[in-house]
């Protein structure tokens, strides 16, 4: 068998593979292929007649993908805010609307170049502290997650960027290894209820990053009491579409906190800010 293909017919060969499983399996194909010779789209639509050795990592990246397996598992690629980072099995894979939490952090720091302290409960990849660090140059974070593979791969990221000095990685649950000052709290938490039935393609991810009790939010309502009790200046946190109403009655006699929601791209509710 030659160890020389045409890019267009590996294409070829690949969306028909995929076509049984994956709804845009053409573009899907073409993807990657991009990640496998690291090129990009115009590269691809150039070299249509190119020849392409060693595709054996390919063709088990497009059985794995057959298999519904995510994409950016595959790959160990995630886009998230103009930047790529390393992603695998053991972090949740960053969706777009997280960007609109970074945002509500963001513009709620007047002085950028203050000096603060974050803490983020359910780092995962590592993507909103990063992001955080890089827009808010003096502020320090400390990132918990209950996963230690978690934890490993937000601290590649972290390596990454160069940011080690700036985000310390602690292993436990919510707020417990902190026992330090927080000035800001921020959390992309689980929020599915136990019993929520997901697209299949969701059981490759880690289901204790998805799943956040009998009805769902439970986790945040604890993260809402500590900032209370610890007197963190503000919240802000990702939620379900559906929570809006049960987080407004939880604060409900609190009368000295404000409490600010904001809506995703497609104009479902999708977290909150609480400022005390």
């Amino acid at each position: 068998m030659s160890s020389q293909y045409i890019v267009k017919d590996v294409l070829k060969d690949i969306t028909t593979t995929l076509e049984s499983s994956i709804p845009r399996a053409s573009r899907e194909a073409q993807l990657l292929l991009m990640a496998h010779l690291s090129v990009d789209e115009l590269w691809l639509i150039i070299n249509q007649n190119s020849q392409i050795e060693n595709i054996d990592r390919l063709l088990e990246w497009v059985e794995r993908r057959a298999k519904n397996e995510p994409f950016e598992y595959i790959t160990n690629l995630v886009s998230f805010y103009s930047e790529e980072f390393y992603i695998a099995e053991g972090a949740l894979i960053p969706r777009p609307e997280t960007e609109l939490l970074i945002d509500e952090v963001v513009k709620r720091v007047e002085d950028k170049n203050a000096k603060m302290t974050f803490a983020e409960v359910g780092v995962g990849s590592g993507i909103i502290s990063i992001i955080l660090a890089k827009k808010i140059p003096n502020a320090k974070f400390i990132a918990v997650d209950i996963s230690q593979k978690a934890l490993d791969i937000a601290k590649i990221n972290i390596e990454k960027f160069g940011l080690e000095s700036r985000i310390e990685l602690r292993l436990g649950s919510l707020l417990e290894p902190i026992n330090e000052h927080v000035d800001c709290l921020v959390s992309n938490p689980p929020y599915i209820a136990d019993n929520e039935k997901l697209e299949s393609n969701l059981s490759y991810e880690p289901q204790n990053a998805l799943f956040g009790g009998v009805v769902g939010d439970e986790l945040i309502k604890e993260l809402l009491d500590e900032v209370l009790n610890r007197n963190i200046n503000f919240f802000s946190c990702e939620f379900g579409y559906d929570q809006k109403d049960k987080i407004q009655k939880y604060l409900d006699n609190k009368s000295s906190v404000s409490l600010e929601f904001y809506k995703d791209y497609s104009d479902f509710d999708r977290g909150f800010t609480l400022g005390l």
